[in-house]
This record gives structure tokens, C-alpha cells and sequence, in this order.
């Protein structure tokens, strides 16, 4: 069944029930967002980019967890969705370590995407950053791991359940929230299968390919 429904005053049709992210992102429109994986319930909603306005609502929703429904209007960039962007882009970076210049994913990663898009400093103002200094995992033969790089977007453990053998997943709570190994084991000593899938959905250069790993091992991800 569809349904027609209003983004930033240009009417589209949908499925009903598909997100609202979806529905723009496919319709044309950018909505920032670095954990969002089409069919995944529930939605991640971890990384609090994806916030927009819909008339009738009394605050901001996030896109990625709203469906849409007949006779929904959407705006997407009001000074109040602008804010909470904002917020968050600052938190994420706040636990990030900038290093692009050095970095894998230089130029093809989601937070200079997002800061280009909206506008934002890529070094915030209003937070103090809070330097993680995790030891980087270059154990394995095919790619590394810089847990100070992640924002924890789960698309890494999402897909290593999905796909994988379950390597990865969350550890610790909180500020001291990691992507980890079982016990965490490096890794080489893991029962990683090299599937690279994880390298794939990474948004930002936490998961890169080793130097001189051909572009043909790194499998899309199908999201």
C-alpha cells in the first residue's frame, strides 16, 4: 500500500511503513546519518544525525525509527533539527580521533560528508575532546582496526552477525563503550573469517584494508 506524504514541500509517494529517511534518501533528499541500515528493526539510532520535523509533532523525530504515513509533513532542515545535528555531529567527534590527512578513508568518509553538507567544523568548539588512546589492532593480515576512529555506529557488529561469524560486537558501557573480540582477543586470534564486510559498512576509518589489499576482496555488503 502507498502513501503521499509532504518532504520540505514536494510530495511523494512511499510504502507504507517505510522510514522516513528511507523515503527521502530515495526520493532525493539528504538526510546526514552514519548507522542507518535499510530493513534492520529496530533501527540502531545511534548516531542522532537523522532528526527532522513532522507538523504535528512536538519535538524533532529521528527519520530512521519514523514510518511514514498518509497525509505526513516532513521538514528536514528547520533551525531546531539544525541544533540537534549539530549536537551530535559535535558529541561523535568529541570521542574521535582526527587524523585525516593520514587517514585510509580521507576524502571518502562519513563525517567530512556530513560536515561539507551541513556546514559543520570537523574540530568542535563547544565540546572538549576526550582523547580514548586505544591500542590500534593491526593484527590481522588483511585490515585494521582503530577503535579510536569508531563512533559506534554498530554497522560493523550488525554485519558480522549478519554476515560473518559474530566477531564483533559491543563490550563495556557508556563512555568506554567499544567494538571488541569475544574477551577481546586480537583479531589475527579471533574467528574472523576475512570476509571484509566489516570494512565495507565502516563509515569513517576505524575499519580500513592493510596497504596493497586489492579493492576485489572487500565484498559489498548488500545495505
Amino acid at each position: 500500500m502507498l502513501v503521499t506524504l509532504s518532504i520540505d514541500g514536494v510530495e511523494v509517494k512511499a510504502r507504507k511503513g517505510e522510514k522516513i529517511i528511507w523515503v527521502a534518501l530515495d526520493n532525493g533528499f539528504y538526510i546526514p546519518n552514519l548507522c542507518a541500515v535499510r530493513g534492520v528493526e529496530p533501527p540502531f539510532a545511534s548516531c542522532r544525525l537523522c532528526f527532522v520535523e513532522v507538523e504535528g509533532r512536538q519535538a524533532p523525530v529521528t527519520s530512521c525509527t519514523e514510518p511514514a504515513v498518509d497525509g505526513m509533513v516532513v521538514h528536514l532542515n528547520t533551525p531546531r533539527v539544525h541544533r540537534l545535528r549539530s549536537a551530535a555531529f559535535e558529541f561523535l567527534l568529541s570521542h574521535h580521533r582526527l587524523d585525516c590527512v593520514h587517514c585510509a578513508k580521507n576524502r571518502n568518509c562519513g563525517l567530512q560528508e556530513i560536515a561539507s553538507r551541513l556546514k559543520l567544523r570537523l574540530k568542535p568548539k563547544r565540546l572538549k575532546q576526550i582523547p580514548r588512546n586505544l591500542p590500534v589492532d593491526s593484527s590481522h593480515p588483511l585490515f585494521i582496526y582503530d577503535p579510536n576512529k569508531c563512533v559506534l555506529c554498530g554497522k560493523c557488529v550488525w554485519v558480522c552477525q549478519e554476515k560473518g561469524t559474530g566477531t564483533l560486537d559491543f563490550a563495556f558501557r557508556g563512555i568506554n563503550t567499544v567494538v571488541s573480540t569475544f574477551a577481546g582477543k586480537p583479531l589475527a586470534e579471533a574467528d574472523c573469517e576475512a570476509c571484509l564486510a566489516c570494512v565495507q559498512v565502516c563509515p569513517v576509518g576505524a575499519l580500513v584494508p592493510k596497504e596493497g589489499v586489492p579493492s576485489i576482496f572487500i565484498p559489498r555488503a548488500g545495505i
